[in-house]
């Protein structure tokens, strides 16, 4: 299997021994100590240095979340946009799950992507210049929609397309209210600061069923303990149109939807140009580029 890196280059060792481990992070979270002028006050860096998160309330107004919401019925409904393989359904359903690359897709979103409320936070938090590593469109249905069971996300990034450091940020803009009963993002505060080295060895083409229903790199139940117990568990709830800007550590995952009440959210994640994707640390090919991008161009007012 190609590592990518040697053991000594590699900070956040997972998926290569049979026990789990809990690592404390070697990074920081917020970089260059939040000198980048953004939208972020010193208080909303300080939340997110602390707890792994901040929230942002009314990042789009009512306009603007009827605009996107309009855009995310249509890729949805596009028989092109559903034959693509960028586009995953629902393991038990042929509704659609996610839609990757969406700001390829869609010159609404691209726009968003590029925004200073969006992009502007990122690289306020990073440091500096940032570039898409992913996007996509999460779309949970009522009476169905599926779950993401815990995990951290740079692990994954780590193991399969290798990130070499936890220098990224994730923000998912709502575009329906998320309830506490409808599948809402929930994350462990503080638990950024703690990687948990998983086991299990990772498949050829992994990502083909991960993106589904994830269970190689998901954490062991006696670490999840440890972690919940540590940390304690928050539900990000909110009206459509709010934000949950998160790093890409946290603990984090969503329940199954079984509400008639259905939950959408634009998902974007920025990485800094500085921490370019390297060979995976524990797979034997990268992920394809829709999936995890290595081309690096940075992220302008406007454009993404």
């Amino acid at each position: 299997m190609n590592r990518g890196a040697t053991v000594l280059d590699d900070r956040y060792p997972t998926r290569l021994s049979d026990l789990p481990a809990l690592l404390e992070r070697a990074d920081p979270t917020v970089w260059d100590d939040g000198r980048v002028p953004g939208p972020l006050s010193a208080d909303e860096l300080a939340a997110h240095e602390r707890d792994g998160f901040v929230t942002v309330g009314g990042l789009l107004d009512p306009a603007e979340v009827t605009a996107f919401s309009a855009e995310l019925h249509r890729l949805a409904t596009d028989p092109l946009v559903r034959a693509d393989e960028r586009t995953v359904v629902e393991k038990t359903s042929s509704e659609v799950r996610s839609i990757f690359e969406v700001h390829r897709l869609s010159r609404a979103v691209a726009e968003l992507v590029g925004d200073e409320r969006v992009a502007g936070r990122a690289r306020q938090i990073l440091g500096g210049d940032v570039y898409v590593h992913q996007s996509r469109i999460n779309y949970k249905p009522g009476f169905g929609g599926g779950g993401f069971y815990w995990h951290s996300d740079f692990e994954t990034w780590h193991a399969e397309d290798g990130m070499p450091a936890p220098r990224a940020v994730s923000i998912s803009i709502a575009l329906t209210e998320n309830f506490a009963h409808n599948g809402c993002l929930m994350i462990m505060p503080g638990s950024h600061r703690t990687f948990v080295s998983c086991v299990g060895e990772t498949p050829a083409e992994h990502y083909k069923q991960s993106l589904r229903e994830q269970e190689i790199g998901t954490p062991d139940r006696d670490s999840l303990r440890m972690l919940a117990d540590r940390y304690g568990i928050a539900m990000m709830t909110g009206p459509a149109g709010s934000a949950t800007v998160f790093d890409a550590n946290c603990m984090h995952g969503s329940a199954d939807n079984i509400t008639p009440y259905p939950r959408s959210n634009i998902f974007v994640v920025f990485n800094s140009v500085d921490n370019a994707l390297q060979a995976p640390f524990a797979a034997d090919r990268p992920r394809p580029e829709h999936v995890a991008a290595r081309e690096r161009t940075p992220v302008v007012g406007g454009s993404a």
